[in-house]
């Protein structure tokens, strides 16, 4: 079994930065793709950002170049650095994984974005 939390959200203003953390527990995380999902008010929930266990890095167009998706296995946590933030980033952030066949989310949390 798996456990995911996800931290650091909160309030920011439009081009700031803000840093997430998605920290696992359990095994199997260190060998498995993670990604950032971000879900809207009304919207579905979209892909943002994906790490392989090597590194390799993913983004959605909506996000290059300002944010940054990093892990440290060691720690069996993932990071999703913002940075340059516009309001339109404003949405509950997951982090998701999938090990043996089961997908893992976490709870969320929130990114708000002021403009």
């Amino acid at each position: 079994q798996v456990q995911l939390v996800e931290s650091g959200g909160g309030l920011v203003q439009a081009g700031g930065s803000l840093g997430l953390s998605c920290a696992a527990s359990g095994s199997g995380f260190g060998n498995a793709v993670v990604g950032w999902y971000r879900q809207a008010p009304g919207k579905q929930r979209d892909v943002v950002a994906r790490i392989s266990s090597g590194g390799s890095t993913y983004y959605a167009d909506s996000v290059k170049g300002r944010f940054t998706v990093s892990r440290d296995n060691a720690k069996n946590t993932v990071y999703l650095q913002m940075s340059s933030l516009k309001p339109e980033d404003t949405a509950v952030y997951y982090c998701n994984t999938r090990i043996a066949y089961s997908d893992y989310w976490g709870q969320g949390t929130q990114v708000t974005v002021s403009s």
